[in-house]
C-alpha cells in the first residue's frame, strides 16, 4: 500500500511539473508574441482629446497598423533619458499618403522652436502634406500644388471660414491663441486662415539660407544637425561654420486635426519628422462614452480611412 501510493505520489509531482513547465514555456512564448506584435505590427491608443472629431472621439481605442510605415528601432533607454536618439524604420507595405490619420509622437514636447522626444507623448493628426509638397492654406481651407482632392474635414474648414469671415470671430480666435500661426514670424505674418506657400522638406532637398527659410526651417535643421544655427552680419553659421545653402536630410511631414477650430497640430507648431510616425490608424477596437462610461457598441470595429 505504501509503495503504491510513493509510487502514485511521484507520478503526480511528475505530472504537476510537467505541466508547470509547459505552462511557463507557454505563457513565456505568448508574451514574447505579445512583444514583437506591439513592436513591429499593431498597437493600441486611447484618443483623449476631440481635435480629430467626429472621426475618432474621446474614448475611442484604435489599432495602430505599424506595418504600413514600417516598425522603428531605437532605443528606449536612451528616448527616457532624453539621450540623442538614433531612430531606424524597418521596410514598410506603403508610403504614407494625403489624408491617413496616423499616430506619432510629438515633436515640442518641451518648446515649439526645438525638435525634443518624449516616447510617452503621442498625438493622432491627418496628413495634409508629404514631403516635397507645397502647402497653401486659403481661407482656412488646405490647398496642396498638383492634388486634386481634399484635405482633411472639409466641413470643418467651412465652418472655420465662417467665423473668420467676422471681426469678431477673428478676435475670439485671438483671445484662444490659436488664430497666428507657423512660424509666428512678423514678416510672413501667417494665420490659420492664410498661410504659405510653404514647401514640405524631402531627403536630399537643398535651399538657400535667407530670412524666410531660415524662418521657417530652423528647428529642422538644428535637429538634423545637432548644432545651432546664428546669424551674424547678414552670415549665417551653423555650429561656428559658414554656410550659405543647407540639404536636409530627413522627411517631413504637415499634420492637421479634423477639427479644425480646435486642434493644436502643424498651423502651430510646425513639420514633422517622418521618424516620429508610428503608424497608422486602422480600426476602433475599443469606444467608451467618457461622460457616461457606457461601450458605443456602434463605434466598435470601425475601419479608419
Amino acid at each position: 500500500m505504501t509503495g503504491r501510493l510513493n509510487k502514485n505520489g511521484k507520478y503526480c509531482l511528475d505530472m504537476m511539473l510537467k505541466w508547470s513547465w509547459r505552462f511557463l514555456v507557454g505563457t513565456a512564448l505568448l508574451f514574447v508574441f505579445y512583444v514583437l506584435t506591439q513592436i513591429f505590427l499593431f498597437t493600441s491608443f486611447s484618443i483623449p482629446s476631440d481635435s480629430m472629431c467626429p472621426l475618432l472621439q474621446p474614448g475611442d481605442n484604435v489599432l495602430v497598423n505599424k506595418c504600413y510605415a514600417g516598425a522603428r528601432l531605437f532605443s528606449l533607454e536612451d528616448a527616457i533619458d532624453h539621450k540623442p536618439l538614433h531612430i531606424r524604420r524597418m521596410p514598410g507595405t506603403s508610403d504614407i499618403l494625403h489624408n491617413d490619420v496616423v499616430i506619432f509622437n510629438f515633436p515640442y514636447p518641451e518648446r515649439w522652436d526645438s525638435i525634443g522626444f518624449d516616447v510617452m507623448l503621442y498625438y493622432a493628426k491627418r496628413c495634409i502634406a508629404l514631403p516635397g509638397d507645397t502647402l497653401e492654406i486659403k481661407n482656412g481651407h488646405y490647398r496642396v500644388s498638383g492634388y486634386g482632392g481634399s484635405l482633411g474635414n472639409i466641413e470643418s474648414q467651412d465652418e472655420l471660414a465662417r467665423i473668420m469671415s467676422t471681426e469678431q470671430g477673428v478676435q475670439w480666435l485671438i483671445k484662444q491663441n490659436c488664430y497666428y500661426a507657423y512660424p509666428f514670424d512678423s514678416l510672413l505674418n501667417w494665420n490659420i486662415k492664410e498661410l504659405g506657400p510653404l514647401y514640405i522638406p524631402r531627403a536630399g532637398d537643398q535651399i538657400h539660407l535667407e530670412h524666410s527659410s531660415v524662418v521657417l526651417y530652423r528647428q529642422l535643421i538644428e535637429w538634423e544637425q545637432g548644432a545651432k544655427l546664428t546669424e551674424q552680419k547678414g552670415c549665417y553659421q551653423l555650429g561656428g561654420n559658414e554656410i550659405t545653402n543647407y540639404t536636409f536630410q530627413k522627411n517631413y511631414y504637415f499634420m492637421g486635426g479634423d477639427k479644425t477650430e480646435n486642434s493644436r497640430d502643424s498651423r502651430y507648431w510646425g513639420l514633422l519628422p517622418e521618424e516620429y510616425i508610428v503608424g497608422k490608424v486602422w480600426r476602433i477596437w475599443k469606444s467608451i462614452d467618457k461622460s457616461t462610461g457606457t461601450t458605443r457598441w456602434e463605434r466598435i470595429w470601425k475601419k479608419i480611412g
